[in-house]
């Protein structure tokens, strides 16, 4: 059996990126960037699986290892500035991409089918001290607190109870693999992010989506019924004829069992996430602070769990092994 090694992981992160501009207007009308996107996209993503996260040590391995920034297809080193201003801008691009390697991957197996997707937040602590809810409501920042991550907000994990931090929303296909994903604070719940993916979810090939509770709505539902789309969630305080006639519906053998199916699929999926950027412990809390620079980095994870995920399956290797890529990268 033969292994990819970073040359190989690099080569089809850049074929895929390529493709992807034959599809995306990712360039701002204007003046042309002097460092293409795919060039950053994929350095910040060798920066990831290396742990390497502060901007300054970016601009310093750059500096250092001039051949590999030839290989990026960097004309010259960019500045400090640039690096970190690009970071913080990539996260729409990161989520479009995300979107088009889903639909480049479905017909490439089961693993990839989006029939059947489930859709779930996970948090993420924020860097640095917590500000506690009643000095932030006041807008007050005590004396003695350092590094505090102003943008994060709080909200209530069924795990680690109250974190403050972010929320990571994904969207995968019953193997866990990732076809969409947004990033906001922790306070901001699942019927809003709902909202803003709603567009994208009914334009996808899309036959059931299944969450938890937070996900109930019977007016989506509803929605979603009349575009071909089943919207299964528990259901818990659902009451009335309308809540009885939904969970009639959800007893069925088939929708009981998609129902049964959803934590195994969804929470090995952010275990991954968590794995391949290095946040496992302390309530995965987060190498980097403010709500742009959060956004990209979680995108990050999500985008090298597809690449870790496809090449798995075009080598052979186990699935959902992301041991690999981490090896030859770090």
């Amino acid at each position: 059996m033969s292994y990819p090694n970073q040359e190989d992981y690099i080569t089809f992160l850049m074929r895929l990126l390529d493709e992807f501009d034959l599809h995306n207007k990712t360039r701002k009308v204007g003046h042309p960037y002097v460092y293409e996107n795919r060039s950053f996209i994929c350095f910040f993503a060798v920066m990831t699986l290396k742990r390497c996260f502060a901007f300054k040590a970016m601009y310093r391995w750059l500096s250092i290892h001039s051949e590999e920034s030839k290989k990026l297809g960097f004309p010259k080193i960019p500045t400090r500035a640039t690096i970190s201003r690009r970071y913080k801008a990539l996260y729409n691009v990161i989520q479009q991409f995300v979107h088009f390697i889903a639909d480049w991957a479905s017909p490439l197996g089961e693993e990839f089918s989006t029939e059947i997707v489930y859709e779930d937040k996970s948090l993420f602590k924020a860097r640095g001290p917590v500000w506690h809810k009643k000095d932030m409501q006041n807008k007050h920042i005590p004396e003695k607190l350092r590094n505090l991550d102003t943008d994060a907000t709080w909200s209530k994990s069924a795990y680690h109870s109250w974190v403050f931090g972010y929320g990571l929303h994904i969207t995968c296909t019953s193997s866990g693999f990732p076809i969409m994903l947004e990033v906001d604070t922790a306070s901001v719940g699942e019927q809003d992010v709902m909202n803003r993916k709603e567009k994208d979810i009914l334009s996808a090939n899309i036959g059931y989506l299944i969450g938890d509770d937070g996900y109930t709505n019977f007016q989506r539902t509803k929605e979603y019924a009349r575009e071909g789309l089943l919207l299964v969630t528990p259901a818990l305080h659902a009451n009335g004829k309308e809540g009885q006639a939904y969970h009639r519906f959800i007893e069925q053998p088939f929708i009981k069992a998609l129902l049964q199916k959803r934590k195994t699929v969804i929470e090995p999926l952010f275990d991954l996430i968590s794995g391949l950027l290095g946040t496992e412990s302390n309530h995965k809390q987060l190498p980097l602070k403010g709500k742009l620079n959060v956004r990209s980095f979680l995108a990050f994870g999500v985008l090298l769990t597809q690449l870790a995920l496809l090449m798995n399956n075009i080598y052979g290797l186990p699935f959902h092994n992301i041991s690999h890529l981490l090896t030859v990268f770090l």
